[in-house]
């Protein structure tokens, strides 16, 4: 079980307001800003859905590209999240729609961050 994940961000500033709209569908929303004291004078911020954060985002050069996936509770979170995420400046990397390759349930949609990372978001339901 994963507890939490977290990305480097170059630019801390435009990654937040991009996960701040892209996420909010989900129901995640910013719940900690670490002290630049205590991260060595870097912007670290974590998001969640209440009570407690589990997405970090920590001001850096990105080394590599990941792939998160969020998991959404229905197919219309799906869609809110493309166009969130789009309308906060991400790129497509694949609308809304079945994956059957995956299973016949899977209904998801993929963005690319300000950073490249390509985010998704991920139903299962029916």
């Amino acid at each position: 079980m994963i507890d939490h994940t977290g990305i480097t961000a170059a630019h801390p500033a435009k990654s937040r307001t991009f996960y701040e709209k892209a996420l909010a569908p989900l129901g995640y929303r910013v719940m900690m800003d670490i002290p630049k004291e205590h991260t060595g004078g870097r912007v670290v911020f974590g998001m969640g859905v209440p009570p407690s954060p589990d997405f970090w985002v920590s001001e850096g050069a990105p080394t590599d590209k990941l792939h998160i996936a969020f998991r959404a509770e229905t197919r219309a979170q799906v869609d809110a999240f493309h166009k969130e995420a789009i309308a906060a400046g991400g790129t497509d990397n694949g609308p809304p729609g079945p994956r059957p390759h995956y299973h016949e349930r899977y209904y998801g949609a993929f963005v690319r961050d300000p950073d490249g990372h390509n985010i998704e978001a991920v139903c299962h339901a029916p």
